[in-house]
């Protein structure tokens, strides 16, 4: 478990351990905002793993307020967006020579919510709480889409996904109104076994390696947006983040 609280991390640990006897948990720390932590934990793990079949990308922040990563992105999209790239980047020869393998991008259906500011994708000129988070779960769907392309004959699936509304820390930024409604409307909502479940179905399920590049809601494939589904958009974003993280990855 890559976590950036290792005091949560280890409560959940033993959570695991209480409910399953698996004593084979290890927590490493992570802070996907912070460029530095992503090598060190990708280092360490090549280091002391021999085997990588499933990476679950599912750190999340959501419509906070306007911050930065300690790289200077745009919090939401560090995190969600370009932390996930990086790691994967950083991974992706122990994943391939673990084949077969998969990956899997916990994106939202927030992706429909707006475009890609092509222009301003780091919100320096304006910034909206809910199009920003709704970016940078586009780009999440766009990165899985086309990450599976590049993968293509080499035994590593991709997969991105809609969790459903869950009942989770993630709605701690939004005004109080919205946090009563959640509660209210609870039982519209997922717990967090339930929002797990989309998540456990495309890392296990057999037989999905012909649908790599697909996007996932309730343990079934769904309907992505058109703007999700542009091959050129993509590829767009894919140069403008590797530029942005200074890597090289055709």
């Amino acid at each position: 478990m890559a976590c950036r609280d290792l005091e949560r991390a280890e409560e959940a640990r033993r959570d695991i351990l209480e409910d399953t006897g698996n004593e084979n948990v290890v927590i490493r720390k992570l802070d996907l905002s912070d460029t530095k932590s992503i090598r060190a934990f990708a280092e360490l793990i090549i280091k002391e793993e021999k085997q990588l079949n499933i990476l679950i990308n599912n750190a999340g922040v959501m419509m906070c307020p306007y911050s930065k990563t300690a790289d200077g992105f745009e919090l939401q999209l560090g995190v969600n967006h370009l932390g996930h790239v990086l790691l994967t980047y950083l991974l992706l020869d122990l994943i391939k020579h673990s084949a077969p393998a998969r990956i899997v991008v916990v994106a939202s259906v927030a992706h429909t919510w707006t475009g890609l500011r092509l222009d301003d994708i780091n919100s320096e000129r304006s910034y909206d709480t809910m199009k920003a988070y709704g970016q940078s779960k586009l780009a999440n769907v766009l990165f899985a889409r086309s990450l599976a392309k590049r993968l293509q004959g080499t035994g590593v699936s991709v997969f991105s996904l809609h969790p459903g509304v869950v009942q989770s820390d993630l709605w701690r930024h939004q005004h109080q109104c919205i946090q009563v409604a959640v509660k209210i409307f609870r039982i519209f909502t997922k717990t967090t076994v339930e929002g797990a479940q989309t998540t456990i179905y495309c890392a296990v399920e057999a037989g999905l390696e012909s649908q790599s590049g697909g996007y996932f809601s309730d343990c079934a494939p769904a309907r992505c947006s058109r703007t999700a589904s542009d091959d050129d958009l993509a590829q767009q974003l894919w140069e403008i983040t590797c530029n942005m993280l200074g890597i090289t990855w055709q």
